[in-house]
């Protein structure tokens, strides 16, 4: 497994070898990791080489440490691409996950300013104020806030929206979602939201903000998200 007579890095080959293990499935998610003096200790290499490969695997998602009980194998990360229209449900069935939401939040507000200006509605002007926590096989994933003009979209109701909502939309009022523009941003977890995700305070997140449009050219939401960055990450393709 270790070819100290190969060009590639002592670190780099006990890494790739950690990582196809696990791509496997022969590491599975919370299974725990020999200490690094053990692995040291089995391929004669050095602890420092051993702790170089642990710590881009943490750094990489495929790990992860506690303190005072050693290292684990990580829940594997959902892979959204940055292609395509898509709802969080139709994502998540698309990679074998159950799709589930917990409604915090759902009222009629008067829109801020801001938001007034996105949706292109007055000032004032009621919006639906949709907060949710995202599920993936009954694991939070992410925090979601929408605000949608309740004179464009009309009797909206908490049933429909613990559902797919894009799917209501377009299935139920014949409207065409069409194109939608997205800022993803890092940052780290307020206490609040660390409690709905079930992860430490200022621990990694990713702020995402979506405007989606129907095919009009009508705003149809604004979506503020903060993602667990343990959980998720997001892929693009690009050609020359």
């Amino acid at each position: 497994m270790i070819n100290k007579n190969s060009p590639i890095p002592l670190y780099y080959q006990l890494k790739e070898h950690i990582k196809e293990m696990i791509e496997k499935g022969e590491l599975k998610p919370g299974d725990s990791l020999p200490p690094e003096r053990e692995y040291a200790e089995n391929h004669q290499i050095s602890r420092m080489t051993v702790r170089q490969a642990f710590t881009e695997l943490v750094n990489e998602g495929y790990l992860f440490r506690l303190q005072g009980k050693g290292t684990f194998i990580a829940e594997r990360k959902i892979e959204q691409p940055l292609h395509g229209l898509t709802s969080f449900t139709e994502d998540m069935k698309a990679r074998g996950f159950e799709p589930g939401s917990q409604l915090i939040q759902f009222e009629i507000v008067p829109s801020t300013s801001p938001i007034a200006r996105q949706l292109l509605i007055p000032e004032y002007g009621p919006v639906y104020e949709i907060k949710r926590i995202r599920l993936a096989d009954g694991v939070p994933m992410a925090l979601e806030t929408n605000y949608i003009s309740a004179n464009l979209i009309k009797g909206l109701t908490e049933q429909i929206v613990n559902q797919s909502l894009y799917a209501y939309i377009e299935e139920n009022l014949n409207l065409k979602i069409h194109q939608a523009s997205q800022i993803i941003e890092s940052s780290i977890a307020s206490q609040t939201e660390a409690n709905y995700l079930k992860i430490a305070k200022g621990a990694p997140v990713m702020l995402i903000q979506r405007n989606t449009y129907l095919q009009d050219g009508t705003p149809l939401e604004l979506v503020k998200s903060v993602y667990r960055a343990d959980r998720y990450k997001f892929m693009i393709q690009m050609e020359r």
